[in-house]
């Protein structure tokens, strides 16, 4: 129990900063004053508003002690008390309105120590405000308590003067057992939180990273806590050591603690009823609603926490929404989604566009001997109905996981795959390419939904969100080297060919029927189970054709607005490069040559700060079009065995050719897996007649992805047609 101590009233809001921590020649105000961005010029009260402010019930110990703009109006303070140094700016016979709350400007039933108050600033019972800087016309009513520690950390994991290492915050991601915790820090991207949590084994790197982080602070007492311009803060309960950014609306918290909130006009922040949040950071245009717990986290910008949603030692990317359900010690890049009360996630690295289905259990303490299990996995990760995963477990980027207890570790190597349990004959069952031969629909719309719901106003990295890019056209090409190997494994005894990989090969370019063989993949199931491939030759075409689509478009793109064939030809070599392996760091895809020479220069310290960082990350944005480009023209040359010196006018205009007729079967199956839905005797039963079902649905050809995917079809027949007619 904590001892309570007696002091004079006198010296309430004094000593902020313990003598031992006062820097020699400084005052208790030296960080105050440099928080103070405003010039402003104070006075000391005069004796007939002191004696107003008296007969109005306000107190003070020393008057002298509390200094006031020009425009002060000592009839807008009533019935409060000032202790320490308290400054108010300029007052107006004004109220403030926002929505359907209308306050006057002035302090009210509050009591304030040692504070900075703004311009047109509307106090309301605040029953206790200590060591706060309050920006212009901000509204604070109905609140318990706002204090501030000299030792504030705002949710950075700092320490400052005297602070035990104990009380640093640590963020333990991606493993229950804190081997992958990092440090949190305003600003700080998923980028950053990737790059720390890997190479663990490298003990300068990890030392360089803490250095750079605790460089970014000042390890001196005495920050305040502020409140920016134009805050709303209503009707809460404990409010201490936090940074709040302009124009950020908070009401109903139960407690709100070691946190930063950013916020501005543009992009401003929520926080709703019944939350507790506590030791994080929260990004631009959050919203944060309804009994969320929040503790030890970083929210990224534009991202969502609702309905009793539970955050716990976690990243969360851009654009993502977490309602519901429980997440704990996990790295989430953008896009992710999660909305049902009881999916639970823990100690997984999801790689951004994931959706968590209802009932999905991904917790390692709930299926390994110890909590130090990891799941890790690709884009557009979907985890069916009651999926549970044992980890550890990896999967490649849009796999989908049928209902259904997956009771081994996994290792899902092929994209866009969907993974089931067949129980009647005990073994695992993947369908390469899954998406694109059933359900082209909800894959090609993901494109167009996440891109819809970017709505970072600072757009420093480029987030990649196309289903086909680097990442995931590299996994296609691995895939198909596997596929090939179990088909040449499969008809090896009977061949008499000892090249499983060169028979594969030749039996998926032929007729050679292959619908009766069973096509098995090693090293998948950590099990004596089979893992058993069915759709093998339908899935392998289609892989190599996404990857002459994925390379052609972009080349039509090229020639479309920089170049034209011709002169492509003459100066291909500038564009020749191997395909090159890239990693997904937050979101942005990075070759890993870019990544190991980032490393480099971070340990031998040539690049000192996240800042400098930063600007690596935004260089590569801006010169990943053509490092794509460079991909694509790469792609192109291995899926056709055509190096690009041997490329010419005829072969180009076959691949934009084949592109128009891929881009119009993709719409086709587009238009054919929605409309499925439409003829599904089970969907048509529960409506009257096809009037009703058409009224609650909406008709199949008004709908507006499908609308969008045909324009688009449109176009990019009209730029083939550009291309090939210059």
């Amino acid at each position: 129990m904590s001892a309570i101590s007696k002091t004079p009233i006198q010296r309430l809001g004094h000593d902020f900063i313990p003598k031992e921590y006062l820097p020699e020649g400084l005052d208790e105000y030296h960080i105050r004053n440099i928080q103070q961005k405003k010039e402003r010029t104070y006075r000391q009260l005069y004796a007939a508003e002191i004696s107003t402010l008296k007969a109005n019930n306000n107190y003070c110990p020393d008057w002298s002690q509390v200094l006031v703009s020009e425009s002060f109006f000592p009839d807008q303070v009533y019935n409060s008390k000032f202790f320490g140094l308290v400054r108010i700016g300029n007052m107006s016979p004004v109220f403030l309105e926002y929505r359907d709350l209308r306050l006057s400007c002035g302090i009210y039933n509050s009591q304030i120590i040692s504070s900075d108050i703004g311009d047109d600033v509307a106090i309301h019972h605040v029953r206790y405000m200590s060591h706060f800087i309050i920006g212009d016309e901000v509204i604070l009513s109905n609140i318990n308590e706002m204090e501030t520690s000299n030792n504030a950390k705002f949710g950075n994991g700092i320490l400052k003067d005297g602070d035990p290492e104990e009380r640093r915050i640590w963020l333990e991601l991606c493993n229950e057992n804190a081997g992958r915790a990092v440090l949190p820090f305003d600003g700080m991207q998923a980028a950053d939180v990737y790059l720390w949590t890997r190479w663990r084994e490298d003990d300068i790197l990890q030392k360089r990273f803490q250095e750079m982080t605790e460089s970014q602070f000042s390890t001196l007492r005495g920050s305040y806590s502020e409140i920016g311009d134009r805050v709303v803060l209503k009707n809460s309960n404990i409010v201490k050591d936090v940074r709040v950014g302009p124009y950020a609306y908070i009401k109903g918290i139960n407690k709100l603690k070691n946190v930063t909130i950013n916020s501005s006009s543009e992009a401003y922040t929520q926080i709703g009823e019944g939350c507790e949040i506590v030791n994080g950071i929260v990004g631009y245009g959050c919203r944060i609603f309804y009994g969320v717990k929040a503790v030890r986290f970083i929210l990224s910008s534009y991202s969502q926490l609702k309905y009793g949603a539970r955050l716990i030692n976690s990243f969360l990317g851009d654009n993502s929404t977490i309602s519901c359900c429980e997440v704990l010690n996990s790295l989430i890049f953008p896009a992710h989604e999660q909305h049902h009360n009881n999916s639970f996630l823990c100690a997984s690295l999801l790689k951004g566009q994931s959706n968590m289905a209802a009932g999905a259990t991904i917790g390692s303490n709930h299926n390994s001997r110890a909590a130090d299990g990891e799941i890790v996995a690709g884009r557009g990760f979907w985890p069916g109905l009651c999926v549970s995963l044992k980890h550890n477990s990896r999967f490649a980027s849009y796999v989908l996981l049928v209902k259904g207890d997956f009771l081994h570790e996994l290792d899902i190597r092929l994209p866009f795959s969907l993974v089931s349990n067949d129980s009647y004959k005990n073994q695992l069952v993947i369908v390469p390419g899954y998406w694109f031969l059933y359900n082209m629909y909800a894959l090609m719309r993901n494109t167009s939904k996440f891109i819809a719901r970017d709505k970072r106003r600072f757009k420093n990295q480029y987030l990649e969100y196309d289903i086909l890019a680097p990442d995931t056209v590299n996994e296609i090409f691995d895939a198909l080297k596997e596929i090939e190997y179990a088909v040449g494994k499969a008809f090896s005894p009977e061949k008499g060919h000892t090249d499983y990989r060169v028979l594969g090969q030749e039996i998926l370019s032929n007729d050679t029927d292959i619908s009766q063989r069973e096509i098995l993949l090693s090293q998948t199931e950590y099990s004596n189970r089979k893992v058993v491939l069915v759709k093998v030759r339908e899935s392998y075409h289609i892989f190599r054709k996404m990857i002459r689509y994925y390379a052609t478009t972009l080349l039509a793109e090229h020639f479309y607005a920089q170049d034209s064939i011709d002169g492509f030809l003459q100066n291909s070599t500038s564009l020749k490069e191997d395909r090159l392996m890239f990693d997904n760091i937050g979101g942005q895809l990075v070759p890993h040559r870019h990544i190991d020479n980032l490393i480099t220069q971070i340990k031998d310290q040539t690049i000192r700060s996240w800042k400098q960082v930063h600007q690596a990350y935004h260089s590569w944005s801006e010169a990943y079009p053509l490092t794509k480009l460079r991909h694509a023209i790469a792609s192109l040359a291995e899926i056709t065995h055509l190096p690009l010196e041997q490329w010419d006018r005829d072969f180009i205009v076959s691949c934009l050719q084949e592109s128009v007729d891929t881009k119009t079967w993709i719409y086709d199956e587009i238009r054919r897996s929605r409309a499925k839905d439409y003829e599904n005797p089970f969907k048509q039963m529960i409506y009257n007649s096809k009037e009703e079902m058409e009224k609650v649905l909406g008709k199949l050809e008004d709908n507006t992805f499908i609308s969008a995917q045909q324009k688009e079809l449109e176009q990019y027949r009209q730029k083939v047609s550009v291309i090939l007619s210059r």
